[in-house]
């Protein structure tokens, strides 16, 4: 019995075409001569998707988008040739034949599409997205650095030095509470550079412990954590305090029990700490001398590219000082300084602020239109000292900003809500040697307020319009190594 010959498509499609070639070459009328051939072309169609792909900056990369000649097929058999684009432009990668390949230099998202031709006029396109990452520990910053100078932000009226009466409450105090050095003034490239500084893992020991990791912008760069984590999953002994309007602080010391003299001793303490970050200002040093990225920003932010622990602080606390809240709801009520809160607020944030700045004397330890304190305070949290702080029970108190989304509150973190801190001012303040002054009533014993339910409520939603959302999710804060 003979065996059979499977013939391939192409073929069968000309022999087909040879037969209606013939059939129609004896007529007088008809449009195709005896003597030409017609073949039936069939288009590559599409027959495997491609997934999405992900790149890194400054890592080579290749893909193969036929897959191993799986993308498309061709029932003609016919040999496929490929073109690509890639947009938006400037990834750095190309193309040749069916394969994207190259090392990415810009980050971002992009779209590739494929097409496919069989050489005789039919085609088919696909595409696939692709991500490229950033290169991993390098930041990413505009080439045009970012506005963090008085000179180049705008603070409105109420917060600009020299405010005086009409600008507010209490506004003319900011210009005395400023801790700003005059030979640290914030700087564009300064504040930009201690940004990344702000962002690095590097600075601790093992590489997992970053400022930020215990002073979230998202919560008013603090923690939601009661007691912050260290390098080596060990906890702090007191909570992470808030930084928005660290520089408006008088005696300019910072801590919570006002240990560190200035911003620029503060900050490099958490780095030396055994428990946040465990490294050495020697290590640090050494770390961020082997990153390239490191001595032009030390070069824009100092003049040349020296890189020691010295400037590291003055970097970190221009930063820190940058963090300025004043696009709150609160501030909206205020046009060229003067307030008008009936038309911002509320009635019930409006009851809220009366009671603050009037029978409830909030204002009393948190005044001005940054809600700052002017000394560290006893606010009776305790009859039997466990913590002294700055002595005698007496703590820093960081501006009230963004205290809605900065539970934990106190020192030690105790209260997991607004109504428990109300509580607390309204009738839980326990007597001591050093009460703050303010939370003595007139016979000497600890402040009792009698709020109604319905008046401490007032006084949350109030605190509540202190949260400055352009603050927390504003780029120029936000982690330049994603």
């Amino acid at each position: 019995m003979p065996s059979l010959i499977k013939l391939p498509s192409s073929f069968l499609t000309f022999a087909a075409a040879l037969l209606i070639a013939g059939c129609g070459g004896g007529g007088t009328g008809g449009s195709v001569s005896p003597n030409t051939v017609q073949l039936v072309n069939h288009s590559p169609v599409v027959a495997k998707t491609l997934a999405t792909q992900t790149a890194t900056v400054a890592s080579a990369f290749s893909f193969d988008t036929s897959q191993g000649g799986t993308t498309f097929t061709d029932s003609d058999g016919d040999a496929l040739i490929y073109s690509i684009s890639i947009t938006p432009s400037g990834s750095g990668l190309t193309a040749t034949a069916a394969v994207v390949s190259g090392t990415p230099t810009t980050a971002g998202s992009y779209s590739v599409a494929v097409t496919a031709a069989d050489g005789r006029g039919g085609s088919v396109s696909t595409s696939f997205s692709m991500t490229v990452l950033p290169q991993q520990g390098v930041p990413i910053l505009p080439a045009t650095a970012f506005s963090y100078s008085d000179a180049t932000i705008n603070l409105p009226a109420q917060f600009r030095a020299g405010a005086g009466p009409g600008a507010g409450p209490g506004a003319g105090n900011l210009a005395g509470a400023d801790n700003t050095p005059t030979d640290n003034v914030v700087s564009n490239a300064g504040a930009t550079l201690g940004r990344v500084l702000f962002y690095d893992k590097r600075l601790s020991v093992n590489d997992t412990v970053s400022c930020a990791s215990c002073h979230v912008q998202a919560n008013g760069f603090s923690d939601t954590r009661r007691f912050s984590v260290g390098f080596q999953g060990g906890l702090t002994t007191r909570h992470s305090m808030g930084l928005a309007n660290a520089r408006y602080y008088q005696n300019g010391r910072f801590f919570w029990d006002e240990r560190a003299a200035t911003a620029e001793v503060q900050v490099l303490q958490p780095i030396q700490n055994s428990t946040e970050m465990g490294s050495t200002l020697a290590q640090v040093v050494t770390k961020l001398s082997a990153q390239s990225f490191y001595g032009p920003l030390f070069t824009a932010a100092f003049g040349d590219a020296t890189i020691n622990s010295d400037r590291i602080a003055r970097a970190l606390a221009q930063f820190v000082r940058s963090i300025v809240s004043y696009r709150s709801k609160y501030d909206s009520a205020f046009v060229n300084g003067v307030a008008n809160f009936g038309a911002a607020l509320t009635a019930q944030e409006e009851q809220g602020r009366q009671l603050f700045e009037g029978a409830a004397r909030c204002d009393t330890c948190h005044g001005t239109v940054a809600h700052i304190a002017d000394s560290a305070k006893n606010n009776g949290l305790d009859a039997v000292l466990t913590d002294t702080g700055a002595g005698g029970g007496r703590f820093k108190s960081p501006s009230l900003r963004n205290i809605a989304v900065r539970a934990p509150y106190m020192h030690d973190g105790r209260f997991a809500t607004l109504d428990q801190v109300v509580q607390h001012y309204d009738s839980g303040v326990q007597d001591s040697p050093n009460l703050a002054p303010g939370l003595r009533a007139a016979d000497g014993s600890p402040r009792r307020l009698n709020l109604t339910a319905a008046q401490r409520q007032a006084l949350v939603a109030f605190l509540g319009t202190l949260t400055d959302t352009a603050l927390n999710t504003d780029p120029k804060f936000a982690d330049p190594f994603r």
